[in-house]
């Protein structure tokens, strides 16, 4: 499909700029090319299809205008020999494809960012122009409520060599920021003028451009509940209480904060293997900061359950393996419990919301390995698709309302997450990891409902979404 837009294209684009008379290859070979502008040939584009351009990136489609092309046998772009189809060329337009094999951050220096037009070796022309990856994504980012001084890292695609990160607030970080070479992600630390007060994205600038997170940094706004007076805990014979939080072990400032198997359960020997944690639960029913349409000031009620995740901070010093769950349910009616049971998956006759979180543990393979934050906090995002009746396959057009409806229908609309210390099975990979006593330290701290909606980046100001 693409091969026949592009062959469109050049048939447009030749039909407009014509062909010139063809010359004997002695005679076209004396004359000497320039280069006069780059266009990028781009049917989507709802502005200028035939855009001029100063950089463009692996896979698009370049018109390149100026004079001498007749006769021209090779195209090298950062140091790689470059298909072109002479057939379609003039003496003034010359039309290639950049490929996606082309070298952009590992080519040469010598060669970066060069086209080179060789006729014969005494008549080539090296011609200045930035080549770029594809453009740079985020997928996801480790610590997105932050404290001045800690770090954060980014991660995604095509982020090489970022040079500049921008916070919501206005505060620049040209210092200090350390980039995975294979683009892959890239870490800053959040400085002390920063004014963490203010939600929004981070935006950063590399060698292929910019990019942008959803705008979940520093946004506490939808909260569920942060133990410090933000949600009210509910408290009855099933749950942990105010009295079972503790400081943060870390004091960098969060206050109060949950332990997912509190000390009274560790004191008196740990969490037995098959059993659960009592509750920590929101307080429910007729306590405002549980009907959740308070939240459509910040995420509008249409959004689309594939664009919300519950957030939470946590801190794991120790290595975490083979043994332990962290259940979330959105209401409080779980009938089973741990990975796989049925309140995690979607019914059309009941209002299954639940998720298990284990961070050790390879749903894709089977396979698991030890999981900590080492000596720091570190954001977890869940998307809202993996809650039971919210799955995108099953419930593709499931939105913020629909989640709040389904809470405010409930006989009891408390939010809950315990530790399930129970055997994790999967018959599908044909794995068991039979459980054992739990007797490790995890902290939780900040719940929260977030849009992760991908904000697009347009390589061009004048462009606009429809």
């Amino acid at each position: 499909m693409k091969a026949t837009r592009y062959f469109m294209m050049l048939c447009l684009a030749v039909a407009a700029f014509g062909f010139t008379a063809c010359k004997d290859d002695d005679d076209s070979g004396s004359a000497q090319m320039t280069i006069d502008k780059v266009f990028l040939e781009n049917i989507d584009d709802k502005v200028n299809k035939d855009r001029e351009v100063d950089f463009a990136r692996l896979g698009q489609l370049l018109r390149i205008q100026g004079s001498g092309f007749t006769g021209l046998k090779k195209i090298y772009i950062n140091g790689f020999e470059t298909y072109f189809n002479n057939a379609l060329m003039t003496d003034n337009n010359v039309w290639v494809t950049l490929n996606s094999k082309t070298p952009v951050d590992k080519a040469e220096e010598s060669v970066r960012n060069t086209i080179v037009f060789y006729k014969s070796d005494s008549n080539r022309l090296v011609y200045e122009f930035t080549i770029r990856a594809a453009a740079p994504s985020i997928t996801n980012c480790d610590n997105t409520l932050p404290k001045a001084g800690e770090t954060v890292t980014v991660y995604g695609s095509n982020l090489q060599e970022t040079t500049k990160v921008t916070l919501p607030d206005g505060t620049v970080v040209e210092s200090g920021i350390i980039t995975d070479e294979d683009g892959e992600w890239y870490s800053f630390t959040v400085p002390a003028n920063a004014d963490l007060s203010v939600a929004g994205s981070l935006t950063s600038e590399g060698a292929n451009g910019t990019a942008v997170t959803p705008a979940y940094f520093n946004d506490f706004r939808s909260f569920i509940t942060d133990f410090d007076g933000k949600g009210e805990l509910g408290s009855w014979s099933a749950t942990y209480g105010s009295e079972d939080l503790v400081d943060d072990p870390l004091g960098t400032g969060r206050g109060k904060v949950a332990m997912l198997v509190p000390n009274v359960k560790l004191d008196a020997g740990g969490l037995d293997a098959g059993s659960n944690a009592l509750l920590w639960a929101t307080a429910g029913n007729d306590n405002a900061n549980d009907d959740w349409s308070r939240m459509y000031s910040y995420i509008p009620e249409t959004t689309n359950a594939s664009n919300l995740a519950i957030q939470f901070d946590i801190y794991c010093p120790e290595a975490w393996d083979l043994s332990g769950q962290l259940e979330i349910s959105l209401l409080n009616n779980l009938s089973n419990y741990g990975y796989g049971s049925g309140c995690t998956k979607y019914s059309a006759q009941y209002t299954n919301v639940a998720t298990v979180w284990v961070p050790w543990f390879n749903a894709a393979d089977g396979t698991h390995a030890a999981w900590t934050t080492g000596e720091r906090w570190q954001t977890v995002t869940i998307p809202m698709t993996a809650f039971g009746n919210y799955d995108a396959a099953e419930n593709p057009d499931a939105t913020l309302k629909n989640v709040t409806d389904d809470r405010n229908a409930g006989s009891y609309k408390n939010l809950v997450f315990l530790f399930c210390n129970s055997d994790l099975e999967d018959e599908a990979l044909g794995v068991k990891y039979p459980a054992s006593l739990f007797t490790q330290k995890i902290y939780i701290d900040n719940l929260r409902v977030v849009n992760t909606t991908a904000i697009p980046v347009s390589d061009f100001d004048d462009e606009t979404e429809e």
